[in-house]
């Protein structure tokens, strides 16, 4: 069935859309943020997968996209997209072999943390003919992968200086640890030391005459402070645009623009509420998503097919057959479990995306 034009109302469910206003206001406000911070907006993919946003997010001034997974940068490249970072680590032959030849269609650049990593990377690039473009991943407090900043960091930079076939282009690393921290004067801090372990380190390999070029960091719920932080050249906050509720609580400036259209299946009491958008449409263990209009929600429970929504008091407006609009908990959570997402301008459907990089594990 063809849903170019159809009303929102008439769409059927569970359906994921985007209000395309909304989208379109957010991605201006972000980009015009970056630009007036006098910072790069490389925004993250992983909680959008869609290559036409991507290029709605390069039209409005991003310099390129960051990917979570090799898969999803061939995904990008293969729709056109020029400069890809993949922020992660790419490791094991089979996955290098598909990195370097990824290099021809693409300014691809990947993080690395590894000495053998960077040697068989070299090596790889060497045999094809090509120069891979790395990044140094530093730990800054996230404790999840990267170099430790400072010595260790400069070692694998001179390693990398002194490998054929990769190149390096900068540091980079991600803040996330600080949101932890619900206090803004806290987050601040804590944003701010991270960061300044990140530059110390830039500082340090550019001491031994080493080419950093491209400083990187900085999320949707973190861009607001890191923009800021001297040294930086790009921020890589990308889920912002969706303005889900989990860029709600982080402070955001963005508006609620991904929903959800469900459809009322059940009435069983005037306090509770059953649809048809369980956790294989929106994930559990996130940040709830909030229903619209409707009043007095105690809670919203999800097993797998059905959302329960259980009222303060009773409600009967809402009948067996009318359609419920949630705004999505976390986008990031979410949009991998749709096949598509549908384009809503003024109650109607105006496109609709396939969402080319979900399932892109490798």
């Amino acid at each position: 069935m063809n849903e170019i034009g159809l009303p929102l109302t008439e769409l059927d469910t569970p359906a994921l859309w985007v209000d395309l206003e909304k989208l379109e206001r957010n991605i201006t406000l972000l980009a015009g943020y970056f630009r007036a911070a006098g910072i790069g907006w490389r925004p993250h993919t992983k909680g959008i997968k869609i290559p036409a946003v991507a290029h709605k997010l390069l039209a409005a001034g991003a310099i390129g996209v960051t990917c979570a997974k090799l898969g999803e940068a061939e995904v990008m490249a293969a729709a056109g997209v020029g400069d890809i970072l993949v922020a992660n680590q790419v490791v094991g032959a089979q996955k290098i072999t598909r990195l370097v030849n990824l290099r021809p269609h693409a300014d691809v650049k990947v993080a690395v943390d590894d000495p053998d990593t960077v040697r068989a990377m070299g090596a790889a690039a060497t045999a094809k003919g090509v120069t891979l473009g790395v990044v140094i991943e530093v730990n800054t407090g996230m404790n999840r992968s990267g170099v430790e900043p400072g010595q260790p960091t400069l070692a694998l930079a001179q390693l990398i200086e002194a490998t054929p076939g990769v190149q390096l282009r900068g540091l980079m690393t991600w803040e996330g640890h600080a949101l932890e921290q619900s206090e803004p004067d806290a987050k601040r801090r804590a944003v701010e030391t991270s960061i300044a372990q990140l530059t110390a380190t830039v500082d340090l390999c550019r001491a031994h005459d080493l080419p950093i070029d491209i400083v990187s960091g900085g999320g949707s719920g973190t861009y607001q402070i890191t923009a800021h932080l001297p040294g930086m050249t790009e921020i890589q906050a990308g889920g912002a645009i969706w303005g889900d509720m989990t860029y709600q609580k982080y402070g955001t400036a963005t508006e609620p623009a991904l929903l959800i259209h469900t459809t009322v299946t059940s009435r069983p009491t005037p306090q509770r509420i059953i649809i048809d958008a369980g956790f294989k449409t929106l994930p559990r263990g996130f940040v709830t998503p909030q229903p619209l209009g409707v009043a007095g929600v105690k809670s919203l429970v999800f097993s797998a097919e059905h959302g329960n929504l259980s009222l303060e008091g009773p409600n009967h407006g809402l009948q067996v057959g009318d359609t419920l609009e949630l705004i999505v908990g976390y986008s990031d959570a979410t949009v991998f479990l749709h096949d598509q997402l549908y384009g809503v301008r003024d109650g109607l459907v105006e496109t609709v995306w396939p969402i080319l990089g979900r399932g892109k594990l490798r």
